[in-house]
């Protein structure tokens, strides 16, 4: 469940029980015995569903390790982790004893940069809470008489009057805040917590650079000495041509060259011959008779009991290798239980009429055909496009290009870091750079139109559902709610909160949808535009939107308030300054549903265990069945952003008087967190984009825009707070401090970013084969020390993942292996060239 799902419910319920503006209403947050009996229900109400769900995962865990421990079956990155006891409790300390170094080696730079943001978090918060617990809280009780603590705070401060009141408040100086001697502790640890913050960022910058440059400095990966060329004239649209011109440059020798070309036919055509060997699997299973063997040894989870299929002694059906069925046994089939398949072809005006015939003869003759039609289409010249792979013969070479400008005419031969070659979108190589780049840019202004759109209509909706607002337009409606109570509870919240809810579930993955259809070359590249696009819909919606105009009552000050919110930098201080204490109590009780209640359900996988039934029922074929045991996705884009989000969150509040508790939580919440996601990352779940941890920069650029929000609302808490007593001299302290973090942010741009994305040149390791100036041997793939291959993932073909793995810049579709079907108690066939998938080797091969 994502953030903004689980903070619907508070949300909305807050905005509810807001007064409106003539005090009719509700008694919002100011309700001092709700605020505690919400509190406390929400602990105890999250501790529960989060120690059940724990308690689950303990006993599911050992009983259905198909899911539960999917990586480390399927994948070898992960053999050399350490097997998970089946104990209830046993394997906690030996997941907490897996070290860094044992993280990298078996999940990648990705995972490691991702936990690494936990630590820091952990780190900084630890920090924060110390100083809060220390010096904030005394000094905010002994000023203000607030201890922090939902429904225990003697009086409200001023931050959550409004300006025009605040004169009043000053009176009793030693209740509202307003005294001097006690305003310097915003001025104070704004510059320390925003120091401290920039420092622990820098210091773990500095340590994931060091075992980026050591992790990349010392393989050979074909990945690593290759780079992607764009925009590439006419005049040098061959293979040899741009060997020559990067030969020409005089920085190493070129290995091999492969240039996109126009395959689009041919992706239809393999496309199209999955579906037909699916179709074919289908109809010889149900000749056959075949049922999924219920396994004897105790690691699945069994949901149906089935008897076996006889296999004549060969190979158990769910092995991976059970796959084929060779020419020599593709006559028709006797002995079986079952019928032979039938199979309806329509023809005739508007297809009103049919024949049928032999599923199976029919299927086969399809494939035959298709066959034929792909090995003509390979044998095909086709248009080149603007985009080539050029792999050189030294990761030094490679480094060189793509950090130089390599033509004095505009917008031509680009050099960018190449992706892994199973992480290519070959579609897309297809399109020419400016539809690229038209795609690119309409989807991005199409988010960001979508982000306010949701904004700005789901508030109105809000405040229409007030009976205030039904009155001026529904009377009937508003009478009738008045008097249904139940009725009136159940539209009031209920609609708004499920309205608001289906969205909050939709719009990742429709932003999801759209980043793939921006045009990008390769998988990794679309999954940190998620994370970008993700972490705005967030950011926007659910704390600048809510947080600024959450102040606003009815349609009518909605409408008032955006206007005048986004009037300039001075506005938005002074309604952040406004609303952030108000609604202090709803991000704690965020934060104490996403950590205590709601983390423990992604051990459990919910999402994965709900479909495995459905899944597991639709499967017929030994080829479904198999898919059943592939580990789920982990995504970084639906990940990363909430977890930013949670400490922008607590850095905002680190001043307040709430500031401990949110602290608090904020430590718990990231505490369980890493602890859940080293699990997923390291044996559940399968997280193939490796983009060598070019996230990092991502969100030390997000923490740096949380530390220009926070500085802007100590701004106009500041402001607020000294209005009546005209103290504003503490105002200017922080505005160097908030100049100072923008330019920071440019100057880490400028200094530190580079360094995340390319590999340095003294970093390479000259010794190893390929590191320096001799190439490996054209007919290997060498992997990293860690046995992490980014060369060799599996590969994708018509959505679905294929058991081969792909070394070589080359479309799949040139080469993929044309197997037959899929079939129980038959070897399988090696014809074509299957063996050699692996080492393949492009037929444009330049050797110097």
């Amino acid at each position: 469940m994502s953030l903004t799902t689980s903070a619907a419910t508070a949300l909305w319920t807050v905005l509810a029980d807001d007064p409106d503006d003539n005090g009719r209403e509700g008694s919002g947050w100011g309700d001092q015995t709700k605020q505690q009996r919400d509190l406390y229900t929400q602990i105890v109400i999250s501790s529960a569903l989060g120690l059940g769900a724990f308690l689950s995962f303990c006993v599911l865990r050992p009983k259905w390790t198909e899911l539960y421990a999917a990586r480390r079956k399927q994948r070898n990155a992960a053999s050399h982790l350490p097997e998970l006891p089946d104990s209830f409790f046993g394997w906690i300390p030996v997941l907490y004893r897996i070290t860094e170094d044992e993280i990298l080696q078996s999940a990648g730079l990705d995972a490691y940069v991702f936990l690494s943001f936990f630590k820091f978090a952990i780190r900084f918060l630890l920090s924060v809470f110390f100083f809060a617990v220390a010096v904030l809280l005394p000094v905010h009780y002994k000023y203000t008489g607030n201890n922090g603590l939902p429904g225990w705070d003697h009086e409200d401060g001023p931050g959550d009057k409004p300006a025009s009141k605040v004169g009043e408040l000053s009176k009793d100086k030693g209740k509202n805040g307003d005294n001097p001697e006690y305003l310097w502790i915003y001025v104070l640890f704004t510059y320390v917590f925003s120091g401290l913050a920039i420092y622990l960022l820098l210091q773990q910058t500095d340590k994931i650079i060091r075992v980026r440059q050591t992790y990349l400095g010392n393989q050979t990966s074909t990945t690593d000495r290759t780079v992607r060329l764009s925009g590439i004239p006419r005049d040098l649209s061959t293979e040899d041509k741009i060997k020559d011109f990067v030969e020409g440059l005089r920085v190493g020798k070129v290995e091999s060259v492969t240039l996109c070309r126009k395959w689009g036919e041919l992706d239809k055509l393999i496309d199209e011959r999955m579906k037909i060997v699916r179709q074919l699997e289908r109809a010889w299973t149900k000749h056959m008779g075949f049922k999924r063997p219920r396994r004897d040894r105790g690691d699945t989870l069994p949901l149906t009991n089935q008897p076996p299929y006889a296999n004549n002694g060969t190979l158990d059906e769910d092995d991976e290798r059970a796959q084929l069925l060779s020419g020599a046994h593709q006559d028709h089939v006797s002995g079986y239980a079952h019928e032979r398949p039938k199979a309806r072809i329509w023809y005739g005006p508007l297809k009103l009429r049919y024949n049928t015939i032999d599923a199976i003869d029919y299927y086969e003759e399809k494939l035959r055909r298709i066959d034929e039609q792909i090995q003509s289409a390979r044998e095909k010249e086709y248009p080149s496009t603007e985009i080539a792979f050029v792999t050189m013969s030294s990761i030094a070479a490679s480094q060189m290009l793509v950090q130089a400008i390599l033509d004095p005419h505009p917008m031509q031969m680009f050099a960018r870091l190449a992706p892994a070659p199973a992480d290519v979108i070959w579609k897309n190589t297809y399109l020419s750079r400016s539809r690229r780049m038209t795609q690119s840019w309409l989807i991005t202004v199409l988010i960001g139109f979508l982000t306010v759109f949701f904004s700005v209509l789901l508030l109105p909706i809000a405040s229409l559902l007030q009976l205030e607002t039904l009155h001026k337009i529904v009377p009937q409606l508003a009478e009738f709610l008045k008097i249904h109570p139940l009725l009136k509870s159940l539209v009031q919240t209920g609609l708004p909160t499920l309205a608001f809810s289906l969205l909050t579930v939709a719009v990742p993955y429709l932003y999801e949808w759209l980043s793939n259809n921006q045009g990008m070359t390769s998988r990794g590249d679309v999954e940190l535009s998620i994370i970008s696009k993700n972490f705005f819909f967030s950011f926007f919606n659910l704390f600048l939107v809510f947080t600024v105009i959450g102040t606003a009552s009815g349609f009518y000050g909605f409408w008032e308030h955006l206007r005048d919110a986004f009037k300039d930098a001075t506005t938005i201080a002074f309604a952040l300054a406004k609303s952030l204490e108000g609604l202090a109590p709803f991000y704690i009780n965020l934060l104490v549903l996403q950590g205590l209640g709601l983390f423990p359900f992604r051990l459990l996988e919910f999402g994965s265990v709900a479909l495995y039934p459905l899944q597991f029922l639709r499967a017929r074929t030994p080829r479904e069945y198999a898919e059943l045991s592939t580990p789920p996705q982990f995504s970084y884009g639906l990940s990363i952003p909430q977890t930013i989000l949670v400490l922008i969150i607590c850095i905002v509040y680190s001043i307040f008087p709430s500031s401990w508790l949110i602290c608090l939580f904020g430590l718990v919440y990231f505490s369980i967190g890493q602890f859940i996601y080293k699990y997923q990352l390291l044996y559940a779940m399968d997280h193939q984009q490796h983009s060598t941890g070019r996230a990092w920069p991502m969100i030390c650029n997000r923490v740096f825009i949380g530390l220009v929000v926070y500085q802007l609302a100590m701004i106009g808490v500041l402001a607020l707070r000294t209005a009546a007593t005209r103290q504003l001299l503490l105002v200017p302290l922080l505005v160097p401090l908030l100049i100072f973090t923008v330019w920071f942010t440019y100057w880490f741009a400028r200094t530190y970013e580079p360094l995340m994305k390319f590999i340095a040149l003294k970093s390479i390791n000259r010794d190893l084969s390929g590191g320096g100036e001799l190439s490996p041997s054209p007919s290997n793939t060498f992997s990293p020390p860690s046995g992490m291959d980014r060369d060799a993932l599996p590969i994708r073909i018509g959505g679905h993942e294929l058991e081969l793995r792909l070394k070589k810049y080359v479309n799949p579709s040139l080469i993929v292996p044309l197997h037959g079907a899929w079939l129980p108690g038959h070897r399988p066939s090696r014809s074509n060239g299957g063996p050699l998938f692996e080492n393949h080797e492009t037929s444009n091969n330049i050797h110097p």
